[in-house]
């Protein structure tokens, strides 16, 4: 397979992100579909490319009629496979592509739980990740006050469809952001 380098999948995203809530949202997304391709048997670095890049439209392009849509004209253009292409359309249920690949489901299964995760560890004294527990996250996860923005619903059909229990998910996401806390807005120590 023929993949664009990492540091211009990282350009891309630059260009159209400028924001940088988003950008450390794609470096969080990423790290966990690196940690995902190794547990599921996958390329890590096509894996940690597509949750790069899974959000990297949305800025520019932010409404339904636009997003993903726009980032997958955008892709097709600059050499990613359609795989890559179709596992990003499949993380928006609105348009209505299948996840059928592994890969997808992954994207699907780490994208909403990536952005509850870090909104967990900035309400921390210690503002990190280090000694969340995932009864924590699942008592935030029923207070809908909390991280209003993010879709619950989203976060419990990723870990069905990835056939995964959901405490085990939660955890394993933790466990591969906690490398990149620095890197998306969180204490590292």
């Amino acid at each position: 397979m023929n993949l664009p380098s990492r540091d211009e999948s990282f350009e891309l995203l630059c260009e159209y992100t400028k924001g940088k809530s988003l950008r450390q949202h794609a470096l969080a997304v990423e790290a966990a579909m690196r940690a995902c391709a190794e547990k599921y048997d996958g390329d890590a670095d096509e894996w940690g490319l597509c949750g790069m890049l899974h959000d990297f439209d949305y800025e520019m392009f932010p409404t339904m009629e636009e997003h993903p849509y726009k980032g997958a004209e955008i892709l097709r253009t600059r050499g990613y496979s359609e795989d890559f292409i179709k596992a990003i359309m499949g993380h928006a249920t609105y348009t209505g592509v299948p996840r059928e690949t592994i890969m997808a489901k992954a994207l699907f299964a780490t994208d909403e739980l990536c952005g509850f995760l870090v909104a967990c560890g900035l309400v921390r004294p210690d503002k990190s990740l280090n000694n969340l527990e995932v009864k924590s996250v699942k008592k935030k996860l029923k207070d809908k006050a909390f991280a209003r923005s993010v879709n619950r619903e989203d976060i419990y059909q990723g870990a069905e469809e990835l056939g995964v229990d959901l405490d085990e998910h939660i955890r394993f996401v933790i466990d591969s952001l906690k490398p990149v806390q620095d890197q998306i807005g969180l204490n590292a120590q």
